[in-house]
């Protein structure tokens, strides 16, 4: 099968971030016009949970909180640490996330274990605590299980238990030629990894895990599974604002068929801030939010705002919830009333 995407993914490249020096701005809040106050309750009364996410609106990335609606913004974290790639527990009552072990660092730097750690934190607030030390990019398996990186390796950990079990290491497999492992998403079944390669390769795709074969779906970034295991979705450096979501059904472990660029499409919202990244899917299937931008690509420092979105809408019905200079990124959106 032919390559699905052609185009290369700018990914976590931070170069320009660099060059302004690295940290990101407080920003200031902004006002709302009234159709967006309309469009927020519209959504707060059709999805009813939280929205946990990584914010620099205080100087630096802590956790915050707010409703489906936008309102009820909460600090969940705070300090001279940077708080990142939260992720609901399957039952909504814990927080999983990578904090740098000694203040600002790049999200370039994921893959370098030595300078991360994993916390869970209530989302009622509290003391975070230590759960996975030298790991980021941390997922839930189930309630008793986690996901997580550490440089080549990929890792799960038993919450019961304490054992940890590598799954992968890219550097004694051909098929994944050493790269960084990023974002590691095993399917429902077990069988697969999802993966976003970065260092010695830049691609999106699936990893075998018992037949060591490795499929490629694209050079974007950021790929996922949904949750039922039917269909993957990804970034793909196209679209309206030069970023888009991608997603094909897929069938043991590659897309079932060759995708036209019309059937691949997702999400692409109309307008100048169109330009997305860090999606998110419910568990139900039925809700997606992610983080947009106008202008910039920096993870760290661009303007991303918060949205959400009903799966299988228009993109148009597209909702904002963020109205902040400072920089949104990677959220998690749990359905209940916590």
């Amino acid at each position: 099968m032919r390559k699905l995407i052609l185009s290369l993914c700018l990914g976590l490249s931070v170069t320009a971030c660099a060059a302004l020096g690295g940290r990101p701005s407080a920003g200031s809040q902004a006002d709302i016009d009234e159709d967006d106050k309309a469009a927020m309750a519209r959504i707060g009364q059709k999805a009813k949970g939280k929205i946990v996410w990584s914010s620099s609106r205080i100087g630096n990335h802590d956790l915050f909180l707010m409703n489906t609606d936008g309102s009820g913004v909460k600090q969940l974290t705070k300090g001279e640490h940077v708080d990142w790639f939260s992720r609901f527990s399957p039952d909504g009552k814990k927080i999983l996330f990578c904090r740098s072990k000694k203040g600002w660092v790049y999200e370039r730097d994921a893959n370098r274990n030595f300078k991360w750690n994993l916390f869970t934190v209530s989302p009622a607030g509290g003391q975070p605590e230590l759960l996975v030390k030298d790991a980021c990019w941390g997922t839930w398996i189930d309630q008793s299980k986690i996901m997580f990186n550490r440089g080549s390796k990929v890792f799960t950990k038993d919450l019961s238990s304490g054992e940890e079990t590598e799954l992968v290491d890219s550097k004694k497999e051909k098929a994944l030629g050493g790269a960084d492992l990023q974002q590691p998403q095993l399917s429902p079944d077990g069988k697969y990894l999802a993966i976003t390669l970065r260092g010695s390769m830049r691609q999106t795709g699936i990893f075998d895990l018992e037949n060591k074969t490795w499929f490629q779906t694209g050079d974007g970034c950021q790929i996922n599974w949904y949750p039922d295991g039917s269909r993957i979705y990804w970034i793909n450096p196209s679209g309206n604002g030069g970023s888009e979501a991608f997603s094909v059904a897929v069938v043991n472990g590659k897309p079932d068929k060759e995708y036209s660029y019309e059937e691949m499409r997702f999400i692409d919202i109309p307008g100048r801030r169109s330009h997305e990244y860090f999606p998110q899917m419910t568990r139900d299937a039925k809700w997606l939010v992610w983080a947009a931008t106008r202008r910039g690509h920096d993870h760290d420092i661009a303007d991303y705002e918060i949205y959400i979105w009903e799966i299988g809408q228009a993109a148009e019905q597209a909702t904002r919830l963020t109205f902040h200079s400072g920089n949104d990124r990677w959220p998690d959106l749990f359905i209940s009333d916590l």
